[in-house]
């Protein structure tokens, strides 16, 4: 390296290298101009492609099935026409039936065992009617049919005080059931069996109920109650001297 008096200035540095073993790649420039293309057809391809959230916001916004504009908070499980979403009350039909008592019988014939079953069920409307049916098929759906049915012709109306109770004690036997009820002030329903279901759809408060006999069969006990209940008189008041009841006698 030389200095340059006049200038004050360095005088550059040549080297010579051997450049012979450096590789330069090859660029492919169709390559390259295909690879320049593809963010111009990304765009265009995912912005046709339905996603699972798109596509329940499309219905949303439609409102169609599962979106929040058909006008229910059902969470989705509402139709087209939003009927399962209806908050309209059903009309309550006038008699309830409960069922006491499913059996299965069995009859054996030339081509083997036949099955049917027999249902008992008591209906009433908490208003001083009750009754009891019986009914008999090869379903259980058409043996609570049948027995609905019956229940419903051969209803009573007992004869109840103003506050919803029996004026008096009775006392009937159905077969080998028998039964005594008697009103009790303030104790609400006190019975058992069948017993309790005839006097809960019967609407009867404050009442006891006993079952004198050894009878577990829920059909007898039922009828026997239905007996009970159909002896009530009301008393008159002008009838009642001290705690005991004396009917008029007339001449």
């Amino acid at each position: 390296m030389t200095e340059n008096k006049e200038n004050n200035i360095e005088d550059p540095v040549t080297v010579e290298a051997d450049l012979s073993d450096i590789k330069v790649p090859v660029v492919d420039l169709e390559a390259l101009a295909v690879v320049e293309e593809i963010p111009a057809i990304v765009p265009i391809v995912s912005a046709s492609k339905i996603t699972p959230g798109r596509k329940i916001r499309d219905l949303a916004r439609r409102g169609g099935r599962g979106g929040a504009a058909s006008g229910t908070s059902t969470g989705g499980r509402t139709g087209r026409s939003g009927s399962r979403g209806d908050s309209r009350d059903r009309v309550k039909p006038e008699f309830e039936a409960k069922i006491i008592d499913i059996r299965r019988v069995t009859r054996v014939a030339a081509g083997g065992r036949r099955y049917s079953f027999s249902v008992v069920v008591v209906a009433g409307n908490r208003k001083g009617r009750v009754g009891v049916g019986l009914g008999k098929g090869g379903d259980t759906a058409s043996s609570v049919d049948k027995a609905t049915r019956d229940a419903k012709k051969h209803l009573i109306t007992v004869q109840l005080s103003s506050a919803m109770t029996i004026p008096h004690a009775v006392e009937a036997k159905y077969g080998s059931a028998r039964i005594m009820i008697f009103p009790a002030r303030g104790r609400g329903v006190a019975a058992g069996s069948s017993a309790r279901t005839v006097i809960e759809l019967a609407g009867i408060k404050d009442i006891s109920a006993k079952i004198l006999s050894g009878s577990k069969n829920r059909l007898n006990n039922a009828r026997a109650t239905i007996a009970a209940l159909e002896k009530l008189t009301k008393i008159p008041r002008k009838a009642l001297t001290g705690n005991s009841w004396q009917p008029k006698i007339k001449i």
